[in-house]
């Protein structure tokens, strides 16, 4: 395959497209991108245009297109590409595929949801090459994910497998976004971690506050929300009710982990998003719990790992759905 992929990352807070490279030795890399915010409130028309005027930024040079890859925030109809993103009201059964097919005449255009992109893009080019079972998770304002078996991407019924945001992990618990309780996401995901935080008495920045310059040294969280980054610099500088929130995280985390490995048979998990940058905070307390409820011998060599890729992490698996569509597309 010559020339190169228009790789496009849609989310809620922002949209970013590139060009990937194809050919041998420079397949998988990311040549150049462009990115701008999503239009708050936007309705369809202006969603559109908004991307569609990316696109043309990106493609002031000339470049061949030879494929057009998406990641999307869901749900959405799904391998059709109608896409319903629950914070982009604007679109609701839009025909993305659809539109940028007609842009893209005579390429493929693969859409998926943003959460496996991530996930294929570990697999692919990241912290999960070499691993014929997976599981790529995303912890961040909400919790997703997709499944390498056999090193095939698993998209199940609907291309909804690996979706662990879902697993009920405190049953009975805070109520989630899809209507169930105790599940993940609810527990796990950084505005929710926040809230429960707050909810017990948590006052934001007092323990940075008083430990000066140990601000520096804390690691930087990239949470939506400053109240989900200033969480894990005062569990860091030893804030009780921040440590305890981290704890709460990471053992919900573990338990999904577990289910997940348990069910199955993976290798290897990676944990990527704003959250996951905590790091041993939030690590610490998951493999506690996994190490409790994995007590079969096949269970015990799993491995959880950050997540390697950076910003472009959602690009390079979205092009992966063309570079790589052996392995990560359906036949």
């Amino acid at each position: 395959m010559s020339g190169s992929v228009l790789a496009v990352d849609i989310g809620g807070t922002k949209f970013a497209v590139a060009l990937v490279g194809s050919e041998a030795g420079g397949e998988g890399e990311v040549l150049r991108t462009r990115r701008t915010a999503t239009p708050p409130g936007g309705d369809a028309q202006t969603l559109w245009r908004t991307l569609d005027s990316l696109i043309d930024a990106l493609l002031t040079e000339p470049a061949e297109v030879v494929g057009v890859g998406v990641g999307c925030g869901g749900p959405m109809n799904w391998p059709e590409g109608e896409v319903s993103p629950i914070n982009m009201p604007g679109w609701r059964d839009f025909p993305l595929r659809a539109r940028l097919a007609e842009r893209f005449p005579g390429v493929p255009v693969h859409v998926h949801n943003d959460a496996v992109c991530l996930a294929v893009a570990e697999h692919w080019r990241g912290a999960g090459r070499g691993s014929a079972n997976m599981l790529g998770m995303v912890v961040s304002t909400g919790v997703g994910g997709g499944l390498v078996l056999d090193g095939r991407l698993i998209n199940g019924g609907s291309g909804n497998a690996g979706h662990v945001g879902h697993v009920v992990v405190e049953p009975g618990g805070p109520v989630c976004g899809c209507g169930a309780r105790g599940c993940l996401e609810a527990v796990a995901r950084g505005p929710a971690l926040a809230a429960w935080a707050l909810g017990r008495g948590w006052q934001p920045g007092a323990a940075v506050r008083e430990a000066p310059g140990q601000g520096e040294a804390v690691p930087y969280v990239e949470a939506a929300t400053a109240s989900g980054r200033q969480l894990a610099l005062d569990a860091a500088a030893g804030d009780r009710l921040a440590l305890a929130a981290m704890e709460r995280a990471g053992r919900a985390l573990g338990l999904a982990v577990a289910a997940a490995v348990n069910l199955c048979d993976l290798d290897l998990v990676t944990v990527g998003g704003g959250l996951s940058q905590a790091g041993r905070l939030l690590f610490d307390p998951l493999e506690a719990a996994l190490g409790e409820h994995t007590r079969m011998g096949f269970a015990r060599r799993a491995r959880v790992v950050p997540a390697a890729l950076g910003q472009d992490a959602g690009l390079v698996g979205a092009a992966a759905l063309i570079l790589a569509a052996s392995h990560y597309w359906p036949r």
